[in-house]
């Protein structure tokens, strides 16, 4: 499949965009100025375009766009007036990671520092939030497992579509809540929602939200004051 990443420059849909050219999908992308991540992902093959522009959009059959483009960008407006499928980057998701067996990692912060802590011990790809120094890059591929290790995004809602079989949340704190239009029932909804959808879970049973689950989520529950130790 032809794919082009709009906003291929940010490290979430740089994630993506890595994963699916690892996987033998033939990806371009396009970002408004070139940074240290487009040049990686050119040396990786990837044709990365600058600044955003119409003549970007050819014969690709998927265009993705990260959360901050608007409908007005050139190149959405060439992908639609020429029949191609355009997807936010959360409703990519879905597809992306619909085969594969994603442990996926939630919360208001830490989620970067877990997923790269979970590569260590953990056979499989990833796609993190950030550049992993253990293997230089915010992507690992590994075609010999379907496993996945993911660090899911609440601040858009995209962590629903991350097709979780391994719900890990280490925290659910109140943020980004313009998203969910400071409605507290609404995100906090949107936790039990994603952990409900996975067959695994691991949950941290001294958060004040997550605690409330403890009668109600069939989960591994850890209590960091008491199960991390001699760090």
């Amino acid at each position: 499949m032809k794919i082009h990443f709009i906003g291929i420059g940010g490290i979430g849909i740089s994630g993506l965009a890595q994963f699916m050219h690892f996987n033998g999908h033939e990806v371009t992308g396009s970002d408004i100025s070139d940074t240290i991540i487009t040049k990686k992902l050119r040396d990786l093959g990837i044709k990365v375009t600058v600044p955003h522009s119409a003549s970007s959009i050819g014969n690709q059959d998927l265009v993705v766009h990260s959360a901050i483009i608007r409908p007005d960008n050139p190149e959405i407006k060439a992908a639609n007036a020429k029949g191609i499928k355009v997807l936010a980057r959360r409703e990519a998701l879905v597809h992306i990671l619909e085969d594969r067996k994603v442990y996926s990692v939630a919360g208001a912060h830490g989620k970067s520092t877990t997923t790269a802590i979970l590569t260590a011990i953990m056979s499989g790809s990833a796609i993190i939030g950030a550049e992993s120094k253990a293997f230089g890059s915010n992507v690992r591929y590994d075609n010999s497992s379907d496993v996945l290790l993911f660090e899911a995004d609440e601040s858009d809602g995209s962590f629903l579509n991350s097709n979780p079989y391994c719900a890990l949340v280490i925290n659910a704190e109140p943020e980004h809540m313009e998203y969910y239009d400071y409605n507290y029932e609404l995100f906090y909804d949107s936790y039990r929602t994603f952990i409900k959808s996975a067959t695994c879970r691991v949950l941290n049973a001294e958060d004040n939200f997550l605690s409330t689950l403890i009668d109600e989520v069939d989960a591994h529950w850890l209590y960091p004051s008491r199960d991390i130790t001699n760090i």
